[in-house]
């Protein structure tokens, strides 16, 4: 916990990161908890330029979201990670505390987890993963608590199909590999995550089934992509990148400010007309 007394800062550090939401975000949650003295920026910041960053940073700074691609650059930077951080290798959010320690978090996973749960996903037999890039190994941890049977993961290449298989014996789940030409198999799973970039899922909007089970594509921008779109018009529940945004940057809030709870619904209010108004 950190203390509240005079101005505070935060930001979130990334290379691109003129996109981020977490600005909006996190300024909604200050605003709603009279935390009048806080402000939260975002800064370009590549891998090369992160040391000299953060060893500049003095004590009004409460924390820091990490995104693409200091995740896992940053690590070597901290006094002591989470043993969620460190079962996924990466952390996106950095709290400094008041004896000046840097103590490094993941609140993907459980932002993963909660904005499952908030649509009703508590557990499910078996799940899909789309794609293996960064985010894929995120998802793997959360459906460690999610999912009571086998993931399959479609991937493009043996390379990436050898490390979620890797990530998998790391979190205790059984990950099967399947080439990305039977991606249309997955959208079967009663729980399908796309973890993919904008546009690699659009080939499969024909393949949705009649009854799909729960879609979590984590986009948000552009939102609703091709598949979501497909998805919902069949009925099919769909959870987007801005529920997973908003769920992880409550506990980012939570963690940097030391109030709880943080204001889930104005923190949503503030990303959806954010994202309106792009």
């Amino acid at each position: 916990m950190v203390s509240n007394d005079g101005p505070r800062r935060a930001a979130v550090l990334g290379s691109p990161i003129a996109h981020s939401l977490s600005p909006v975000l996190h300024r909604a949650a200050y605003a709603e908890l009279g935390l009048d003295g806080w402000s939260y920026d975002r800064f370009e910041i590549d891998e090369q330029a992160l040391p000299g960053f953060v060893q500049g940073l003095d004590s009004t700074w409460a924390g820091l979201s990490l995104t693409m691609p200091l995740k896992r650059a940053v690590i070597p930077l901290l006094d002591e990670i989470s043993a969620t951080a460190s079962s996924v290798e990466a952390v996106n959010s950095v709290v400094f505390t008041e004896d000046g320690r840097r103590v490094g978090d993941n609140t993907d996973v459980p932002g993963m987890i909660a904005a499952l749960r908030e649509r009703g996903v508590g557990k499910t037999e078996s799940a899909a993963v789309l794609g293996a890039g960064a985010t894929a190994s995120s998802a793997l941890a959360a459906l460690s608590q999610v999912c009571t049977g086998p993931v399959t993961a479609y991937v493009r290449s043996r390379e990436r199909g050898d490390e979620m298989r890797g990530w998998g014996e790391r979190l205790g789940v059984e990950v099967r590999i399947a080439d990305w030409a039977e991606a249309a198999q997955a959208l079967r799973a009663p729980l399908v995550v796309a973890t993919t970039p904008a546009g690699a899922t659009d080939g499969l909007m024909g393949d949705v089934p009649e009854r799909p089970g729960t879609l979590f594509d984590v986009l948000y921008e552009p939102w609703p992509t091709g598949l979501a779109s497909a998805w919902a018009a069949r009925g099919g529940p769909v959870i987007g990148g801005l529920d997973l945004l908003v769920h992880q940057a409550v506990l980012q809030v939570e963690q940097m400010t030391g109030r709880s709870p943080a204001p889930l619904a104005a923190m949503r209010r503030a990303g959806e007309q954010a994202l309106a108004a792009r």
